[in-house]
């Protein structure tokens, strides 16, 4: 079926759709690049399904609600209705364009602990918003969690009403819960399909479970907390006793508290948490991220307190030869001598910051095993403003940066990417321009190895560089 929808490609859907390219899809379904002219987007996504006699009114419906839904993790829908190509009766949506998906990541490797807790955020956030609204998403695997600039995106052209009957060409899937095959749909079955995913992105296999017994999934014990709970728990063949979106929050923002599981209703009122967001617009999330962004730091960087920098440095304008002799200069001194780095210097004093909990000291790194050496230039990401503009809370990306004995950066690779490509490139472009005193160890000079964490935030970005163990 894929090769009948690709042949597609060209093809203009309402005169205003045209069908660039075929991005992928099912025997039933197809995803194309496309644009939405109207609203001056060159990048959209249109859906393609064969028209159900029976079900294309209510899937038509669907759609037109779901568009209505406005959440910044939420991928927008644009425009629905029918179209006939090649004698085919169609269903069509179009909607916002993410560029990539966690199923993607997926066959590459596993999660890092902080960057599930960075998937589960937004994704909280939304189904929290979508139940609010009397919704489910009943569609929650790692291909429908998106990613579209920086923002981490659930996919919304398969929400439902709650309580609503499953019908059409739905067929049941791993991340379904047991009992989506009686037909309706709850928020409760966002739980499983929640916990289903997120034991695929920590270990990239679906857990042990057969519909046939009665008892709940099998889950490795190697599992780290929180989410060995919140998966145990959204887990339950029950679903009056799975945890809730406001639970799961709970147990992620207080990772040293055990919940248990309780009987709860599938649907909840309206939680004090989501209240506050409606007095304080932006104002929850903001200290909820800046909280995760705390609690992130010491797991993906091992390291001991040091400098942060947070303007840009301009880049020195002497030959790769001068350079190198810096290096060695620098090297050769002891720590009291003169610092060669070309810094702009800001009006204001370095304070505590109160995301790193550190002084501003200066960019050396302390000694690790006889180790000296330090940076001589940080270089910042040249970020848009419209880039800027979109982030919410701080995007945060790991690079380790490999120095050969002369003091020169050799290679630089992403060490934790970050929910944006975007940024990830840009830090990754920045590194490669740092430059460092040489190592030495003995009299010696050797190569070194540091990892920089670069932070966006919309106020500025901040670079956190540590010299690693050799």
């Amino acid at each position: 079926m894929p090769e009948a929808w690709k042949q597609w490609e060209g093809q203009v859907i309402e005169g205003e759709f045209p069908l660039r390219e075929y991005v992928g899809g099912s025997e039933h379904s197809a995803v194309f690049l496309t644009e939405h002219r109207e609203r001056e987007l060159e990048k959209a996504a249109i859906k393609l399904i064969a028209a159900d006699a029976e079900n294309a009114e209510l899937q038509l419906s669907r759609w037109k609600l779901a568009a209505e839904l406005t959440h910044r993790h939420l991928i927008k829908l644009f425009r629905s209705g029918r179209w006939r190509l090649g004698g085919t009766d169609l269903l069509y949506v179009v909607m916002e364009y993410a560029e990539e998906d966690l199923s993607q990541i997926l066959p590459q490797r596993a999660l890092t602990r902080a960057e599930a807790s960075q998937m589960l955020e937004p994704v909280l956030d939304a189904l929290e918003y979508v139940h609010s609204k009397g919704f489910v998403h009943g569609h929650l695997k790692p291909g429908n969690i998106q990613a579209t600039a920086d923002q981490v995106k659930i996919s919304s052209d398969g929400l439902r009403r709650i309580g609503e009957a499953n019908g059409g060409l739905w067929k049941p899937s791993a991340y379904d819960p047991p009992e989506a095959g009686h037909g309706e749909v709850t928020s409760a079955g966002d739980s499983w399909s929640l916990g289903m995913t997120l034991m695929e992105v920590l270990t990239q296999r679906l857990p042990i479970w057969k519909e046939s017994q009665q008892a709940d999934p099998i889950l490795p014990e190697t599992i780290p907390q929180p989410f060995l709970d919140i998966a145990r728990n959204c887990l339950r063949r029950d679903p009056q006793r799975r945890w809730t979106v406001g639970d799961i929050e709970a147990r992620l923002e207080q990772p040293t508290r055990l919940l248990t599981a309780r009987p709860s209703p599938i649907v909840k009122p309206q939680t004090e948490r989501a209240k506050r967001r409606q007095l304080v617009p932006g104002v929850a999330v903001a200290a909820v991220l800046v909280l995760a962004g705390l609690a992130l730091v010491p797991k993906l960087f091992n390291r001991r307190p040091e400098a942060h920098r947070e303007t840009a440095v301009a880049p020195q304008k002497s030959t790769a030869q001068m350079k190198t002799a810096q290096r060695m200069m620098k090297a050769e001194n002891n720590s009291s001598a003169p610092r060669i780095t070309e810094k702009r210097q800001t009006a204001d004093k370095p304070t505590a910051s109160p995301t790193s909990l550190r002084m501003d000291t200066g960019a050396k790194t302390p000694n690790v095993s006889g180790v000296q050496d330090e940076v001589l230039q940080e270089v910042m990401p040249e970020v848009s403003e419209k880039a800027r503009d979109t982030i919410r809370g701080a995007v945060r990306v790991g690079v380790r940066i490999h120095i050969d004995p002369a003091g020169n950066v050799t290679s630089a690779e992403l060490e934790s990417p970050g929910p944006s490509r975007y940024f990830a490139d840009l830090a990754l472009k920045a590194a490669r321009r740092w430059e460092f005193a040489p190592g030495k160890v003995d009299g010696q000079y050797v190569p070194s190895e540091w990892r920089v964490r670069f932070e966006f935030r919309q106020s500025g970005t901040r670079a956190f560089p540590a010299r690693t163990a050799p």
